[in-house]
């Protein structure tokens, strides 16, 4: 018999300083073949899947498992993390550590995750589009079965009236699994902790609708298994999940009898076995990424992009409603400031960020702030303002990365608004930047970008020109070559990836090899219709439809121009994403 694996303890910090516990147990193997990270349930802790490490019998493989922040041997309030996306970003740090600290890429890594776990990497697969080898998701608890009336829409009550509380949870070990061992030592584990702090759970609920409803943006090879006796969460939303994810190897074990635990059922041989050969025939094939540059005219966000273009009848109900919003609009435009600059410039103008980004509510006395102070708070807005502060810190990022390597920084933004991102990240560096030049179709930001410029005294290294950001040619014959190249908000607005794939071979010739992008991405709005139906773009006051693209076929186009996608933030919504890219050549 082979003998038990035993697992190294190490910690990783995360991006705000935690240090998260997890354990090792390395590859046993004459040929290391790659890494399975595991990933525990809620209330759990990494060692409640330890005895996988053995009955999988992957010796060429090494294994990892964490402590969830809040969980088993990881610091932090029991059940507790500041947000669900927080604990999704957590993810993504891990794996990173484990590429650095341990040698394995993303490619050579099989990720297996259980219950709430299992939600956090669904959410980590749909908003990062890690390059990871597989996924399986093990009765992913999209879907919470509450036995009490409306208990979500009160628990979002009571969060809101009473800030932070705990819930514990009401379920028995002995509905978990059939194994009397595994009921034991549940009861018995001092790291359990059975609160769960409302904010994640609402967290939970939301990000598991969102990631069902959008699961064909989930590329990665997956494997779903589900319990077909479980009490703790509903089936019907794990089998929306499996059949919209646009996988092109996806496979589905339904385990009849099984309880919620499952993987940690009296009778999982076949469990076992299943994930053991799905992981084997994954690592057996060349991994094979399924190609999304043409997404713009096929697949599910090109229907809904066209979906939306579609006029609506004045005499429908729909019809009705959006012609009743636009004009409370209008209306709101003759006291709100924001709603007539939208309305005067577009609501997707650079005029209208800048005077989002400026966040100070203007307008026609008390009342006309009132409503200039809900349109600024709305959700979008609020994702605009996060990814401009996400977009200067990978600004950051990148002027350190290439002062570390001696290199000078040479700063282009290919449409740059009036470019107060781009000038606020610069003064908050500690690099300096050696020339900074900005660049917009529009006449109205290329003044108001100078005028900016001079107000923040940066008018010795920074320049304003007028230019076209789909120009190849004239992107690429920029002197000095760029170091730094960033395209923010842009690509959002036009669906086309031609269009698209010919700016970015533009960036791709302008900036030197081993320089950087940071490129903004828009995998997920919840008030798409809302935006096509009632707002105006800056085109001539055309609607303002927009193509979401996943952040997988976003990656794959800034790949083709030749970069390499190196770090990423998103907001809590999951709306805006900014990545970082190191530029490897064509």
């Amino acid at each position: 018999m082979t003998e038990a694996r035993v697992p190294h303890e190490h910690h990783f910090n995360t991006h705000d300083g935690v240090s998260l516990f997890y354990r090792h147990w390395p590859a046993t193997g004459a040929a290391p073949r790659g890494a399975i990270v595991l990933f525990h349930r809620g209330h759990e802790h990494g060692a409640r899947m330890a005895h996988l490490v053995d009955e999988l019998d992957l010796p060429d493989f090494d294994f990892f498992a964490w402590d969830a922040r809040g969980h088993g041997k990881s610091p932090g309030q029991r059940g507790y993390s500041p947000s669900f996306a927080t604990s999704v970003r957590d993810v993504q740090t891990f794996i990173q550590h484990i590429a650095s600290a341990h040698g394995v890429p993303p490619e050579d890594i099989h990720v297996i995750a259980q219950s709430v776990g299992a939600v956090l990497v669904a959410t980590w697969a749909h908003d990062y589009a890690p390059r990871v080898r597989g996924l399986t998701l093990a009765s992913p608890a999209f879907k919470v079965k509450l036995y009490v009336p409306f208990a979500r829409a009160g628990l979002g009550l009571m969060h809101k009236l009473r800030g932070l509380f705990f819930v514990n949870s009401y379920v028995k070990a002995k509905f978990l699994t059939h194994d009397p061992a595994r009921i034991a030592s549940y009861e018995n584990d001092p790291l359990i902790s059975r609160p769960i702090a409302v904010n994640i759970l609402l967290g939970l609920y939301e990000a598991a609708d969102r990631v069902v409803a959008d699961a064909n943006a989930i590329t990665l090879p997956v494997h779903l298994l589900i319990s077909g006796a479980d009490w703790v969460v509903h089936h019907q939303p794990q089998h929306t999940f499996f059949d919209r994810v646009g996988s092109a190897i996806k496979t589905k074990t339904e385990l009849p009898g099984f309880f919620h635990d499952t993987l940690g059922e009296k009778d999982r041989a076949p469990a076992v076995q299943a994930i053991r050969a799905f992981i084997l025939r994954l690592f057996d094939e060349a991994p094979q990424a399924v190609d999304l540059r043409s997404a713009h005219q096929s697949g599910e966000t090109a229907d809904e992009s066209r979906a939306l273009v579609e006029p609506l009848s004045p005499w429908s109900p729909r019809g009705a409603y959006w012609a009743i919003t636009r004009g409370s609009l209008r209306f709101g435009g003759l006291l709100s400031r924001g709603v007539e600059l939208g309305h005067q410039t577009g609501f997707d103008s650079g005029s209208t960020l800048d005077y989002v980004y400026r966040n100070e509510p203007r307008g026609a006395g008390p009342i006309g702030r009132a409503i200039d102070r809900t349109y600024l708070d709305s959700i979008g807005w609020r994702g605009i303002r996060q990814r401009k502060i996400h977009v200067e810190e990978l600004l950051c990022e990148a002027m350190e990365r290439l002062a570390e390597k001696h290199r000078e920084v040479r700063l282009m933004d290919i449409a740059a608004g009036h470019g107060r991102y781009v000038l606020d990240a610069v003064q908050a560096s500690p690099v300096k930047a050696s020339s900074i030049l900005l660049r917009d179709y529009s006449d109205i930001n290329v003044r108001d970008g100078r005028a900016l410029i001079a107000e923040k005294g940066l008018e010795d290294v920074a320049q304003f020109v007028q230019a076209d950001a789909f120009d190849r040619l004239s992107l690429a014959s920029v002197l000095p070559r760029p170091t730094l190249a960033v395209v923010s908000g842009l690509y959002e607005l036009f669906p086309d990836n031609e269009m698209v794939s010919r700016s970015l071979a533009g960036v791709g010739d302008a900036v030197e090899d081993g320089g950087y992008l940071v490129y903004t991405g828009q995998p997920w709005h919840p008030q798409l219709e809302m935006i096509a139906r009632a707002l105006t773009s800056h085109r001539q006051g055309e609607a303002w439809v927009m193509r979401r693209r996943t952040q997988a076929e976003m990656d794959q186009l800034v790949e083709a121009a030749g970069f390499r996608k190196i770090d990423q933030r998103i907001d809590e919504w999951g709306i805006f994403t900014v990545s970082l890219a190191i530029r490897t050549g064509p």
